[in-house]
């Protein structure tokens, strides 16, 4: 007997579109489907670029999921490319929209939207913002990260992203490492060039980052912010009001009365703080002492002085000791925070009292009128 169409098309359903996270079918990236008397298999699969790195995976699981069907014999997938008018309707029927607007400001959005900022460099906010990303996903949570340090990003190394980004219309699709929806600037420029931009560029490559790439329905964004409290810090005030600070410092006062600068941006921008990263806190020695590299109490500084301007509890989130892991996982693309260890323990917790701040509409305005 020859396998049904409608066997046929319920396997396809299971075919999940490993950067959008849809069924292929949904996406309308099915062609056709051809089912000859021997049992033999043709599925047309319009793919949504030319150079998809994706296009393999897509259609191994075609193979397995069809090949599962009974009376299947074999299949076949015969790959095309997306008309512009499918790769339009396509952009419409993820957005919901035709003109340009950022998710993340409307009314109805639940995305917890956290600015990862510091003082100064050389602080790890980077490698922080990579952990935190990696380990929220890893408790089932929909995350994405956008490397807002235009200048000096680094995300992609750290978070292990290996495919581009892929453009269907006018909208981006950021790909995906650790579960974790990745964009940068990094992704867009030829390895060794640097990025010399003013400020209005700057703003625009924001702008287009929020507006132009594929979220979906992210339960959290995180942003890697520059150091300091110059444009970008402006911009991501302006452009995501609803966003929440997270400040990493050292436990040196010289870095931590910088830090305490970046933080207090929030006075200004009416944004708030939820709570201050101490990184490098210590070294543990074999015999379970300390040794405080870069002294002490920097951390907890800045979290008073923040919650006495602000006006509430700013927290110490964590301590996190310096870790050989750490650094290597950030090279290597494979975050800390997946493993065992003290940074990755220190971080975890982190990444929990973040996850457990729910997504809600307190607060929000619901474009209501009283009667």
């Amino acid at each position: 007997m020859k396998p049904s169409v409608e066997a046929i098309n319920a396997a396809l359903e299971k075919v999940i579109d490993p950067e959008i996270r849809r069924p292929v079918t949904e996406l309308g990236m099915i062609r056709n489907v051809k089912i000859n008397e021997d049992g033999t298999v043709i599925v047309g699969v319009d793919l949504t670029t030319e150079g998809c790195p994706l296009k393999t995976k897509i259609s191994a699981d075609v193979k397995k999921e069809v090949g599962a069907v009974e009376n299947v014999t074999d299949v076949q997938v015969e790959l095309g490319v997306m008309s512009d008018e499918q790769k339009k309707a396509l952009r419409e029927k993820l957005t919901g929209h035709t003109e340009r607007e950022i998710p993340f400001t409307k009314p109805g959005c639940l995305t917890k939207v956290y600015a990862i900022t510091s003082g100064k460099g050389g602080v790890g906010k980077s490698s922080i913002t990579a952990n935190l990303a990696a380990a929220l996903a890893a408790q089932g949570l929909k995350v994405g990260v956008l490397d807002a340090d235009i200048y000096g990003f680094s995300i992609p190394r750290m978070l292990g992203v290996d495919t581009p980004a892929q453009k269907v219309d006018e909208m981006i699709i950021p790909p995906v490492a650790h579960g974790v929806k990745v964009i940068s600037i990094g992704m867009f420029v030829p390895d060794g060039t640097p990025v010399i931009w003013r400020g209005p560029m700057l703003h625009r490559a924001l702008q287009q980052f929020l507006a132009d790439v594929f979220w979906g329905d992210l339960d959290a964004l995180l942003l890697d912010l520059p150091p300091g409290t110059g444009d970008v810090a402006i911009s991501i005030a302006q452009l995501l009001p609803n966003a929440e600070i997270v400040v990493v410092t050292t436990p040196q006062i010289a870095a931590a009365e910088v830090a305490e600068r970046a933080g207090s941006i929030a006075t200004q921008t009416k944004q708030r703080v939820v709570g201050v990263v101490e990184n490098m806190s210590f070294l543990e020695n074999p015999d379970g002492s300390r040794t405080e590299i870069f002294g002490s109490g920097g951390g907890q500084q800045v979290s008073e002085r923040l919650g006495a301007q602000l006006g509430y509890q700013v927290p110490l989130l964590a301590q996190v000791p310096l870790d050989v892991n750490l650094r290597e996982g950030s090279d290597q693309g494979s975050p800390v925070v997946l493993r065992e260890g003290p940074a990755a323990k220190a971080l975890q917790q982190v990444a929990e009292v973040l996850a457990k701040r729910t997504r809600g509409l307190a607060g929000k305005n619901l474009g209501l009128s009283p009667l």
